[in-house]
């Protein structure tokens, strides 16, 4: 049978296992996707957060819809938007995406009534 399996190979010795050397690539990995994809997206939700929380009455906001409006009226769930003359929506306090500076409502719908 020695022509099948050369004896060079027959005689090598077992592989032994890679050990700690071959858990450093798959915990690279995973230290990479932690700080590019799990952190900043913790961040975002903390800062989210914060923002919702520090949110009152007359705070001029933007919905994730893309709707601009002044909080008249908020509670834990829901956010009553002034988004005109006497027009109100509500919406969810999630969908509120970021606040916006102070007379940026006034002006858009100063050129909306021009």
């Amino acid at each position: 049978m020695s022509f099948f399996i050369s004896d060079a190979l027959a005689a090598a010795p077992a592989a032994q296992s890679p050990g700690m050397e071959g858990l450093l690539f798959p915990a690279g990995i995973l230290v990479f996707f932690y700080f590019l994809f799990l952190r900043p997206q913790a961040k975002r939700a903390k800062e989210k957060k914060q923002m919702l929380a520090a949110m009152g009455k007359g705070v001029e906001v933007v919905t994730s819809g893309g709707i601009l409006g002044k909080v008249a009226d908020l509670d834990d769930n829901f956010v009553k938007l002034e988004v005109g003359d006497n027009l109100f929506i509500q919406v969810q306090r999630q969908s509120i995406e970021s606040m916006m500076p102070k007379g940026t409502y006034k002006a858009v719908t100063k050129k909306a009534n021009v």
